[in-house]
């Protein structure tokens, strides 16, 4: 595989952590929770491939089965209460829990990197080599959470708290992709 290809390839696995980044840089956006964010996703985008390389095809059957039905349903409870918090008034608003911390955030990195699972199998299954380009999607999933967020922190300071139930639509739109694949 050439950089090309390589480069095409973590743009592609990054485009999800780019939309959930935007979705959440809309209410978290502390340099801290953009930090947390950006290198938890790019942390696994590099380590789900290299996941995917040594789970083999008996293991690969079941996540890919079971894995996108889990992480498609975390979206749709995250972006249920965005959305639904977006069209509260402010006085009758709840704290919402911090996506960027503890379990919320596994859970997250996970359902944007279920796709590099599928790409390390791939590698595997085709004898490729496969940390290189895992160092990239890594690095690139990072940069492109980083810059969805920032974006996000902009629309949310132009458009208000409204901005979060678009933030909602995305995260519901990433759910549907990842059951209907």
């Amino acid at each position: 595989m050439n950089v090309v290809e390589v480069a095409l390839v973590a743009v592609a696995l990054g485009c999800d952590a780019f939309a959930v980044g935007l979705a959440v840089g809309t209410r978290w956006n502390k340099r801290r929770q953009i930090f947390r964010l950006s290198f938890h996703f790019g942390l696994f985008q590099f380590l789900m491939p290299l996941l995917g390389w040594s789970l083999g095809r008996t293991i690969a059957g079941v996540t890919s089965r079971y894995g996108p039905w889990l992480a498609a349903a975390l979206l749709f409870y995250i972006g249920g209460k965005m959305g639904y918090d977006s069209l509260r008034p402010p006085s009758e608003k709840s704290p919402l829990s911090d996506p960027t911390r503890r379990l919320s955030l596994v859970a997250l990195s996970l359902a944007t990197s279920m796709d590099a699972l599928g790409v390390g199998l791939s590698f595997g299954l085709l004898d490729r080599r496969l940390f290189v380009p895992a160092v990239w999607i890594g690095i690139t999933a990072a940069l492109m959470t980083w810059v969805g967020m920032k974006l996000g922190t902009r629309l949310s300071q132009r458009f208000g708290h409204r901005i979060g139930l678009a933030g909602a639509v995305i995260l519901f739109a990433i759910a549907v992709k990842l059951i209907s694949s």
